[in-house]
C-alpha cells in the first residue's frame, strides 16, 4: 500500500528500491557521511510540514519531539505573511505513502527528518506565480532555521 507497480501511475515505486540515479545519490551520500543530524526534503505543493512515517501508522519513537518542533517551525514560518501550514506524520496528515525519503533517513538514524510541501494549497499547484517565489523562500527559511537550531542544540 502507498505505492504502485504501474509505471503509468504517479505513485509508481520503480522497478526496485533505489533504482533511480537521484535516489542512489542520496542513499550513497547518507550512507557514507556519518553524523547527519537533519534531513530536509523540499517539495511543492500543499503547505505541509511532514515527519515520518508514511508507510505505517506505527508512530516514530521521537514523535512528540518532532511534532512539537514542527509546530514551532510553522509558527515562525507563518510570521511574515500568515501562510498556514498543516503538520504531522505523513500517514496521519495526508495519506499512506511508501518509499519516502524521510522514512528512510529517519530509519538510518537521522532523527530530524522532515518534508516541507511549499505553497500553495492547489489554486496554482506546481506553477506558483513569480510574485510568490521570494515570499515562499523567505518564510520557509524561518521554519528551516527553527529545525536547524533545534538540531544544533539537541545532539543525540
Amino acid at each position: 500500500p502507498g505505492s504502485s507497480n504501474d509505471p503509468c501511475r504517479e505513485t509508481y515505486s520503480g522497478p526496485s528500491a533505489n533504482s533511480e540515479s537521484e535516489v542512489r545519490s542520496i542513499v550513497n551520500f547518507v550512507s557514507t557521511h556519518g553524523n547527519i543530524k537533519a534531513f530536509i526534503s523540499i517539495h511543492s505543493y500543499s503547505q505541509l510540514l511532514l515527519y515520518p512515517y508514511g508507510y505505517t501508522r506505527t508512530p516514530i519513537r521521537d514523535q512528540n519531539e518532532l511534532h512539537q518542533l514542527a509546530r514551532r517551525a510553522i509558527t515562525d514560518l507563518a510570521s511574515p505573511y500568515g501562510t498556514r501550514y498543516r503538520y504531522g506524520s505523513i500517514i496521519s496528515t495526508i495519506y499512506q505513502a511508501s518509499g519516502g525519503a524521510i522514512d528512510w533517513t529517519y530509519n538510518q538514524g537521522i532523527k530530524y527528518s522532515y518534508t516541507f510541501e511549499l505553497r500553495d494549497t492547489g489554486l496554482y499547484g506546481f506553477i506558483l506565480p513569480a510574485s510568490q517565489i521570494v515570499p515562499t523562500a523567505s518564510e520557509t527559511w524561518l521554519g528551516l532555521k527553527v529545525i536547524m537550531n533545534h538540531a544544533l542544540r539537541n545532539p543525540y
